[in-house]
C-alpha cells in the first residue's frame, strides 16, 4: 500500500501548527522478492567433484539464491555424514556409492544405470530424507590405468592381464587415494574379482581422492609409481599417456553423477531441481572429460571451466 504524507495546518489563537500524518493512496508496488537461503553447496576433494560443486554454486547464485560455497568440503565418507547431519544442503554424489552405502555391492542392479539410480533415490529418501535429482549420462566409474609403455611391453589391456602380470612377479606401483585402497568394493572387490594382491609396498596412498594426482604420479613415475587409480570421465589419462584397463568382469556399479539435496531444502526450494536438471542433462561423457582435462592438465580453477562452460552453453547469462 502507497502512502503519502500530508501536512495539515491549523490556524488557533492566532498560532499556525503544523500536525503530520499519513494518507492511503490507491496502487501496489511490487514487493521485493523473499531472500532464498542460504543454501550450503559442498563436493568431493576431486577435480570433477570441484567442477560440478561450482556449477551448482553458480546456477543457484544465478537464480537468487544466497549459497554457502564449501565446495572441495572433503572425501565420500565425511561429506556424506555432513549431508546426513544437516551439515550441508547439496552435492553431486554419484549412484553407484548406493551399493556401497546400503551394503548392496554384491546386487547386480547396480550395473544398470536405470536402475542404479531408482534403488539409490528410494533408499536414500526412505532412510535419510535425500533427494536424487536428475543425473548426468556419464559413467565416471572407478578404474585402474597403467603407463602406456608398461601396456604395451607387458600386453596389458584388461585387468585380467595385470592380474596375471602381478602374479608371475611383475612390477606395479599403485598411486592411489586412501578410500580407493580400503573401500571394500573398490581395490579388494578388483582384487577378488580377479585373483591378485598389492601389498603395501605396491600402493602409494594419497589421502584426497584426486586423480589429478595419481595420474600425474604415474605419469611422472614419482617414487617408482607405474599405475594409477583412475575415474571413467578423467580427460587426463590419454594426454599423460595412461591406458585404462578393461573391467571384464564388470566388478565396478554404473557412477552417474547426480546432485543430491536434503528433502526439507527441496520441499522449501522446489525449482533447484528445474535449475539442475538441464545442465547435468548436458554433462555427457566427452564433455567431462573435456572440462576435467581443462583443469587438471591447463591448470584452470574449477569455478572457472564451470562458468565458461555454463555460459557458452546459455546456463547463465
Amino acid at each position: 500500500m502507497v502512502y503519502k504524507r500530508i501536512i495539515l495546518t491549523v490556524l488557533l489563537s492566532g498560532l499556525i501548527l503544523f500536525f503530520p500524518f499519513s494518507v492511503f493512496s490507491g496502487g501496489s508496488p511490487e514487493p521485493e522478492d523473499a531472500a532464498k537461503g542460504p543454501v550450503t553447496v559442498a563436493s568431493k576433494i576431486d577435480t570433477e567433484g570441484a567442477l560440478l560443486g561450482s556449477m551448482i554454486v553458480q546456477l543457484l547464485q544465478e537464480n537468487g539464491f544466497d549459497v554457502v560455497d564449501n565446495t572441495e568440503f572433503g572425501p565420500t565418507d565425511v561429506i556424506r555424514q555432513a549431508i546426513i547431519s544437516d551439515e550441508i544442503d547439496i552435492y553431486p554424489e554419484y549412484t553407484g556409492n548406493g551399493a556401497f552405502f546400503f551394503d548392496e555391492a554384491g546386487d547386480e542392479l547396480w550395473r544398470d544405470p536405470v536402475l542404479a539410480y531408482e534403488r539409490v533415490r528410494e533408499l536414500d529418501r526412505e532412510s535419510h530424507d535425500i533427494e536424487w535429482l536428475t543425473p548426468a549420462p556419464a559413467n565416471n566409474t572407478w578404474a585402474i590405468a597403467v603407463r602406456s609403455d608398461l601396456a604395451d611391453e607387458a600386453g596389458l589391456t584388461s585387468l585380467e592381464d595385470l592380474a596375471d602380470f602381478v602374479n608371475r612377479g611383475g612390477d606395479i606401483r599403485l598411486a592411489a587415494s586412501e578410500e580407493f585402497v580400503t573401500r571394500p568394493d573398490v581395490l579388494p572387490a578388483f582384487e577378488e574379482a580377479y585373483g591378485f594382491s598389492l601389498g603395501s609396498d605396491d600402493l602409494v596412498v594419497f589421502s584426497g581422492g584426486n586423480t589429478a594426482m595419481t595420474i600425474r604420479a604415474a605419469a611422472q613415475e614419482t617414487d617408482g609409481v607405474n599405475t594409477a587409480m583412475a575415474y571413467g570421465t578423467d580427460g587426463e589419462l590419454a594426454a599423460l599417456g595412461l591406458r585404462v584397463l578393461a573391467d571384464t568382469l564388470g566388478v565396478q556399479p554404473v557412477y552417474e553423477p547426480a546432485p543430491i539435496v536434503r528433502s526439507s531444502v527441496l520441499a522449501e526450494y522446489p525449482e533447484i531441481e528445474s535449475i539442475l536438471a538441464p545442465v547435468f542433462e548436458a554433462l555427457t561423457l566427452e564433455t567431462l572429460q573435456t572440462l576435467n582435462s581443462r583443469i587438471a592438465i591447463e591448470g584452470l580453477a574449477a569455478s572457472d571451466v564451470a562458468s565458461t562452460w555454463l555460459r557458452a552453453s546459455g546456463f547463465l547469462d
